[in-house]
This record gives C-alpha cells, structure tokens and sequence, in this order.
C-alpha cells in the first residue's frame, strides 16, 4: 500500500483546499470543533459535484463517549445507508462497552451498513482499555485502517504505541495504522525518520479563517462561552501541500 494524506474536514471550503493541497482521501464530518460528528449528506454531495476523491464519513451521534444506545447505534446504521447512496466511498466508526473494549455487538451492525465500503476504525481506539487489543480486534472485524494517535493526547507523545501498532500491522497484515492528532509536516517527517513504516498520516491543517461580519455584538455567544465566533477554522491549502511534500518526500 502506497503513502495515504487524509484531511479531515467539515466544510466545502474545507474540502477544496484540501483537494487542491493534494489530499488523497477526505474524513468528512460536522463539528470538528466538537471533535468531529456525522457529515450533512448534502455536504457530501456538493463534494460529488466537484470531486471524485475517495470519501469516509465520520459516524458519530454526539459529543462524548463511544458507549452508544441501541437506538443510536440504529440511528447511525441507517445514516450509513444514506450517505452510501450520496456517494460515501467508506466510514469511520467506533463503538466501546463500559468496560473499555470494543464492542462487537454494537459493531456488526454498522460495518453491515457500510456493505463492503472501506472502514476506518476512528480514534475510540485512544481511550480504549488495552490499544493493541483493540487493534487486533478491529482487524479481525474486518476493518482495513485504525485512525490513533497512539493513545496519547498527541501522536508524538504516542510515537511509541504508534511503533507497536505498525510492527503488528507488518507482521499479521493487519489493518493500516492512519497516524492522527497534531500532525503537520514536521511531524510527518519525524515520523518517517523514526519509523519508515509510517506512511498513513490523518490532519486537518486549519487555520482560522476572519468572519465577514462588520458589526459583533461580544458577550452573547451562540455555543460554549469564550467560544470565538468571529473566526472560521477552515483547512489551509498550504498546510496540505506541505504535508504532501513531507510525505512524498
């Protein structure tokens, strides 16, 4: 498998910049802020409009934990089926039990969903019981890539784990270990220094867009307060480019 630069994005200005800074595959969500929540499926299909760049959609109901309610894990099977049918080419899910493992149970109904569509097993991983256990479960689940950032608030600071999980990949053919959180281009090419097996890195590149508004009305705001709301994160085409050439390099 060659060298994979997924952005991850929340916007179809986002989107953009990340095709034009040479992204091979797009995480698309809402709510990056929040940590990143299920897509719009209208928001995907402006993207198929303008590109055929491979797609995965993040499936996550809420902010928080990955302990999920019957009725959400239904939720989010039949919100699979409908961004397939908008032009999704795969997904990222993740499901733990209180215990701290994956939950197979609730699993099995979503990669159904999915069909066949890539899986990407998304950062639940990180706040699991045991990492490498999770990994080896997802790959039995049939999941072909774990996003992780080595269970670690920064995937320098989880370099280790991230090593482990990458030897274990070599070694069984397990699924690929999609390097995520704080990645830029100087972390990815620490990263290929370290660890020539590193070739999967997850980034969203933002930077803080000015908001057009002329007149702000300060101390109302609309979310969590001290929140700015007079700038737009939005992924920088140059942030991409750099990354690309790092990972090329």
């Amino acid at each position: 498998m060659g060298n994979i630069l997924e952005i991850c994005v929340d916007s179809l200005a986002s989107a953009r910049a990340a095709i034009a800074g040479g992204a091979d595959r797009l995480e698309l969500c809402s709510a990056l802020i929040a940590g990143g929540l299920t897509p719009y499926e209208m928001l995907l299909r402006q993207i198929r409009e303008e590109s055929d760049i491979a797609v995965r959609c993040l499936m996550r109901p809420r902010a928080g934990d990955f302990l999920y309610t019957p009725e959400e894990i239904a939720m989010l099977a039949r919100q699979i089926r409908q961004l397939k049918d908008a032009g999704a080419d795969g997904f990222v899910i993740g499901c733990l039990n209180p215990e701290g493992h994956l939950d197979r149970a609730a699993m099995e109904p979503l990669i159904a969903a999915c069909g066949g569509s890539g899986i990407t097993l998304h950062r639940c991983i990180d706040v699991s019981r045991d990492p490498v256990q999770t990994y080896l479960e997802a790959g039995a689940l049939g999941i072909d890539t774990v996003l992780t950032s080595g269970a670690a608030p920064s995937c320098v600071l989880g370099q280790q784990t991230i090593e482990r999980l990458i030897a274990l990949r070599d070694a069984r053919g397990g699924p690929e270990v999609l390097i995520g959180a704080g990645v830029n281009d100087k972390v990815i090419r620490k990263f290929r220094a370290d660890c020539p097996g590193a070739r999967a890195f997850h980034m969203s590149g933002k930077q803080d867009v000015e908001s057009g508004m002329v007149f702000r009305r300060e101390g109302v705001p609309m979310g969590l307060p001290g929140l700015d709301e007079w700038h737009n994160p939005q992924t920088s085409p140059e942030a991409v480019k750099a990354a690309r050439r790092a990972l090329d390099a």
